[in-house]
């Protein structure tokens, strides 16, 4: 009886973390774990143990931040740091969510077109459908929606399973690096982390805590479910990488994006991975096209002190949900323009992201150190040593994953 509450406190509390991590393998991540597993095999999947680690770190005291406090990372920096330094961010934040939206909206474009359907009817079909989600449902209703489409990623896990890979070298190279020292590896291993540790994460995550209403009795509980979501997103990673690792590599297939890696399944593993794989991909970009337009009016109107939340109608936050709207909508206007600059547009995200993530993290661990703002949540002396040393190797790498972005390795 007594597990059966401890069960059901959980399932109570579960939602926020378990979303946030496993939206994060959007377009964008499934492409880089795509291409990953295409040009090196296994030989990245050293990578994802890591960055699990350092995934875990920074999403916990993002959680715990929005347990303690029940307000939104954004709110707490113009609090703190001032609104020029929030202003600042917010804008640079706006850029780049909007170009990941784009991303997630192209990759929804591709899936459909691999399946068989124009994108000039999917992409507004798509669009209007997620619009809909979130502006008429309550928040209850979309992070229901939300997590039954979570399950959907365990499509990959069967593609993988699918591949038939040899498993001996797969979990040794899990475990064992197994270094190249090419650009090319350089770049993609930084990217790995890049792409699973983002600024628009820890927005949506505090946001999505305070809105649900998590109180400090559930602290424990709200860990849990960070832990469970960070641990099931790099699974999934694995298994893409996996799939295309063992299929794709070892013929010298290469690959650019998610799309052309579902299509060139098919004649190696069949219909059936072939489908499963652009299925899958369609699931993730129209998830990341809800969360991270919805991370980017979640932030802008804390930033700005305007009401915001899922619960709420267009009458009671109006900016909220116009940002939501405009988000989504001139997103999907890029989209169907013959000849945008797609790639341009996603690049520049990448950059800003990188720029701004070494400053969303410090001021992150500036506050939840903050005793008059945490009580006794801060930091221990050893998980600082932890989450600094994490923070500083991060922004080391995204620091170089956005120089070489302007000036490539030679190779």
């Amino acid at each position: 009886m007594k597990l059966r509450r401890r069960i059901l406190f959980f399932l109570s509390v579960m939602g926020p973390g378990i979303i946030t991590a496993n939206i994060d393998n959007d377009a964008s991540g499934i492409t880089t774990y795509s291409v990953a597993g295409a040009r090196f095999g296994y030989g990245l999947l050293w990578t994802l143990l890591p960055t699990t680690v350092a995934l875990v770190v920074i999403q916990e005291m993002i959680a715990r931040m929005g347990v303690i406090t029940g307000k939104g990372l954004s709110d707490l920096i113009r609090e703190h740091f001032g609104v020029k330094v929030t202003f600042y961010m917010m804008l640079g934040l706006f850029i780049a969510n909007f170009g990941n939206t784009v991303a997630n909206l192209a990759g929804w474009a591709a899936s459909m077109d691999i399946l068989g359907f124009s994108k000039f009817i999917m992409v507004p079909a798509g669009a209007v459908s997620i619009w809909i989600l979130v502006t008429k449902g309550s928040y209850r209703f979309v992070e229901r929606i939300l997590l039954f489409a979570c399950l959907l990623y365990f499509g990959y896990v069967i593609s993988g399973f699918m591949a038939k890979p040899d498993w001996a070298p797969v979990l040794e190279s899990a475990v064992i690096p197994q270094m190249v020292w090419t650009p090319e590896y350089i770049v993609l291993s930084i990217a790995i982390i890049g792409t699973t540790i983002t600024p628009w994460m820890q927005f949506y995550l505090q946001s999505s805590i305070a809105e649900k209403g998590i109180k400090k009795k559930q602290y424990k509980a709200s860990r849990l479910d960070v832990i469970i979501g960070c641990s099931i997103t790099d699974i999934i990673s694995f298994f893409i990488i996996v799939t295309c690792g063992a299929l794709l590599f070892p013929r010298g297939i290469r690959v650019n994006e998610a799309a052309e890696a579902a299509l060139a399944l098919k004649p190696l593993a069949g219909d059936y991975a072939h489908i499963i794989f652009a299925l899958c991909l369609a699931n993730a970009s129209l998830l990341g096209a809800i969360i991270v337009p919805l991370a980017t009016a979640y932030y802008v109107c804390e930033a700005m002190g305007w009401e915001a939340g899922v619960n709420k109608t267009f009458s009671e936050a109006p900016q909220f949900m116009w940002i939501y709207t405009m988000t989504i909508a001139l997103a999907s206007f890029v989209i169907l323009i013959p000849g945008a600059p797609l790639v341009f547009l996603m690049v520049l995200s990448a950059v800003i992201n990188g720029l701004l993530l070494p400053f969303v993290l410090v001021y992150a661990l500036m506050l939840v150190n903050n005793k008059k703002l945490m009580g006794n949540y801060t930091n221990s002396r050893a998980y600082n040593y932890i989450a600094w040393a994490t923070v500083i190797t991060i922004m080391g790498l995204t620091s170089f994953l956005v120089v070489t972005t302007f000036m490539p390795l030679k190779v």
